[in-house]
Parts: structure tokens; sequence; C-alpha cells
């Protein structure tokens, strides 16, 4: 088949056009990657600083003679 001059140029102008659209999607799909592995370090970062303060509260808790903070102190006796 032999193509004209107008319909070559048409596909090499597609072409270009679909190179163009493939650069810009690889160049967002690095920047959400980048953006991801961001997100994942700081969810790391927090998971680690809840963890620990989990940790200090359950000392803390445990410090107060045992009891738990979430019983209610029955009234005393003489009520």
């Amino acid at each position: 088949m032999i193509h004209s001059g107008d319909e070559l140029s048409m596909q090499q102008a597609r072409i270009s056009e679909l190179e163009s659209r493939l650069e810009f999607q690889d160049e967002t799909m690095q920047k959400l990657n980048d953006e991801m592995v961001q997100l994942q370090r700081k969810l790391f970062v927090q998971e680690k600083q809840l963890k620990h303060l989990s940790e200090r509260l359950q000392v803390l808790a445990g410090n107060d003679d045992g009891a738990d903070p979430n019983q209610v102190e029955p009234p005393p006796p003489h009520y």
C-alpha cells in the first residue's frame, strides 16, 4: 500500500502525540511514586511514635495503683 505524503505526515504527527502523552504519563507516575514513598516514610515514623506513646501511656496507667482508669469507683462505704 502506498501512502501519500499527507497520510505519512498525519501518522508521524499521531505517533509524536502518542510519544508525548506517554512521556507525560511516565513523569506523572514517577512523581506519584515519589510522593507515595514519602508518605510511607511519614507513616512509618508516625506508627513508631504512636507505639511509643501507647507504651508510655500503659506504663503511666500502671503507676496508678494498678487501678483500671475506665472503671468507675464505687461510693465510699458510709453512703
